[in-house]
């Protein structure tokens, strides 16, 4: 018999034998004190079970604000316009209380920018358990929707697992990677749960967190970065502004993203679009610095330039912005540590 199970039935028999011999005031004074001892005891056993069993509740589930601002700080190279949007979007969200639907955010960037990191960040600083939470879930559509044949049964399981995963916990969070390679139309499927209803079958999505991570769009934000460096202006200067409906007509209006012509964009679902620039030679050194540090090794400015020269750079005779970011820094770390 289950621990719990005993302290049920040892609480009935008190209260059984608190009947037989109500006659004695001292007996039943006894065992009333016992019973309310035990009841309190099993009203502890749950809240120790929620101690050491992720659940959706606020020692659980807790927004670090500080956290999150000193994390996009410090660990975050290159992205000032992603850094800022990022920390009030979210910021925002979790002090409401009562919003009005999910948040819904889109990153869009070339490989290895930041935009998966940022996802993680994001986790760490909600969840205790971080991307590791049950309540965190990640779909990546080459995994997850790989066949053009099954388009149909994609559309009902995805609606099942959002469905069911958020009536287990209102604060859930789903990340949707290479949105650029999902199926056009797929994700429409979700859009009841994130527009602005209260309440859909009985649940709330309001508080769920959704987050699209595209490279669809990137060639508008480079060319955007790349024109700036021409006219030898400094990058911090780009604003959302200079980007954010470039950005958005983009990815509705390409064909191979799987946010080409989607009902998100046209009803306004998407709450905002984050660019992600391309990475320098600076920002790549940082990331290899940074890299060094997390590994408990003292970071070297000469490894760490060692690596981001060993770094492809674009357009080939400038060699400005680096091919593939940060991604393949640390399995360079590890040649040349």
């Amino acid at each position: 018999m289950s621990p719990r199970k005993r302290h049920v039935l040892l609480l009935w028999m008190l209260v059984c034998s608190c009947a037989t011999e109500a006659i004695e005031p001292i007996s039943t004074s006894i065992a009333v004190g016992m019973a309310a001892a035990l009841t309190g005891f099993l009203a502890s056993y749950q809240n120790i079970f929620y101690y050491f069993n992720e659940c959706c509740r606020p020692e659980w589930i807790y927004f670090n604000k500080t956290g999150l601002e000193l994390d996009l700080q410090s660990k975050l190279f290159g992205q000032h316009i992603a850094s800022r949007i990022i920390l009030k979007a979210v910021t925002g969200f979790m002090n409401n209380n009562n919003p009005k639907k999910p948040l819904v955010l889109s990153l869009h960037g070339w490989t290895g920018t930041g935009k998966n990191f940022v996802s993680q960040l994001i986790a760490d600083n909600i969840y205790k358990e971080g991307m590791h939470s049950s309540f965190v879930h990640m779909f990546t559509s080459e995994l997850h929707f790989p066949h053009l044949s099954h388009f149909e049964t994609y559309q009902a399981q995805l609606q099942q697992w959002i469905k069911g995963n958020v009536t287990n916990c209102g604060h859930s969070m789903f990340i949707f990677d290479e949105m650029d390679k999902m199926q056009p139309g797929l994700i429409d499927s979700i859009k009841p749960y994130l527009d602005y209803y209260e309440k859909l079958d009985g649940v709330s999505y309001r508080k769920a967190i959704f987050i699209f991570l595209s490279n669809a769009g990137g060639d508008g934000i480079i060319q955007a970065a790349l024109d700036f460096w021409k006219a030898g202006r400094d990058r911090e200067e780009l604003e959302l502004k200079d980007l954010e409906t470039v950005l958005s007509v983009s990815v509705f209006n390409n064909k191979k993203s799987g946010l080409w012509h989607t009902s998100l964009i046209d009803k306004n679902l998407v709450d905002f679009f984050v660019p992600f620039l391309p990475l320098e030679y600076r920002h790549v050194v940082e990331c290899a610095m940074a890299d060094m540090e997390a590994r408990g090794v003292r970071p070297d400015r000469n490894v760490a330039d060692q690596v981001a020269k060993d770094v492809v750079y674009f357009p080939k005779t400038e060699r400005v912005f680096s091919v593939k970011g940060c991604k393949t820094i640390s399995s360079k770390l590890d040649y040349y540590t």
